[in-house]
């Protein structure tokens, strides 16, 4: 397999694999990418939770961001776990300088077993600095109802609280329906110009650990291949519902999803 495009990564580690850079990383290279990192925490977690969270330096993480670009330039940037303000401003004086267009925010707020990631502080300079210069906004349910500050129930909630995101200045929102309790998927892509509603059928397992990250990477991934953005997400969503379906079934929690799924070895390898 060639490599298709470069890949910039601004996430946090999870060290249990999953999620995370971890899962940025495998998405990107399962998906034919090449991927580059920012470290912006390291976390010490397994499938049960998160344990601890050590923060990086931000002028680290402005310094990770720009040495790398500056020799390798990528075609899109996914940015995931930001915990502190100081941290998304870092980021954003970044991206001022490094002139990416295709700039995929995953707001990465609570991890799956619950664990609060992401200080008031922080959603704040979110909302001030980041929104705005992103390409896409990939929030699950819980995300956006703290982003937006209203409840979701529904498809019609999902579609409102979509509408204020863009009022903050994405270009485009992707709001993630796995957190509604129901049968089948609804995830909401919407733009000044449409609506679009991708609908699956939801596959029941406890092996989600990491879908948010990975999705949004998947999309980043398919987005720098020169992909339309409809196109990429449908691809991405295809993408993750088949690495669900297909997971290894690892821990004794929220186990990890099968990032292989798209890979065929070749017979030489067998």
């Amino acid at each position: 397999m060639k490599i298709k495009s470069k890949i910039l990564v601004i996430a946090g580690s999870d060290s249990s694999g999953g999620a995370g850079i971890q899962a940025d990383i495998k998405t990107v290279t399962a998906l034919g990418g090449y991927a580059m990192t920012a470290i912006t925490a390291v976390t010490t977690q397994n499938t049960k939770g998160v344990k601890s969270v050590v923060p990086i330096n931000p002028k680290e993480i402005g310094k990770q961001i720009l040495f790398t670009c500056t020799d390798i330039k990528p075609n899109a940037i996914k940015i995931g776990m930001l915990h502190s303000s100081q941290v998304i401003n870092a980021v954003a004086n970044a991206l001022k300088k490094v002139k990416v267009s295709k700039v995929v925010l995953d707001p990465v707020m609570i991890a799956k077993g619950g664990a609060r990631l992401i200080n008031k502080t922080a959603i704040k300079a979110l909302k001030n600095r980041l929104i705005k210069k992103t390409y896409l906004i990939t929030p699950n349910i819980p995300e956006a109802e703290v982003l937006t500050k209203t409840k979701i129930t529904n498809l019609e909630d999902m579609i409102y609280a979509a509408n204020i995101l863009l009022k903050f200045g994405a270009s485009n929102v992707l709001l993630k329906g796995g957190h509604r309790n129901s049968k089948f998927m609804e995830d909401v892509l919407l733009n000044k110009n449409e609506l679009k509603i991708f609908k699956n059928k939801k596959v029941k397992t406890k092996n989600t650990h990491g879908t948010g990250c990975t999705l949004s990477s998947a999309i980043t991934t398919f987005l720098s291949c020169g992909k339309p953005l409809k196109k990429s997400c449908e691809l991405a969503i295809k993408y993750v519902n088949q690495a669900i379906k297909t997971n290894p079934n690892y821990g004794k929690g929220y186990g990890p999803v099968n990032h292989l799924n798209s890979i065929t070895i070749n017979k030489n390898f067998k």
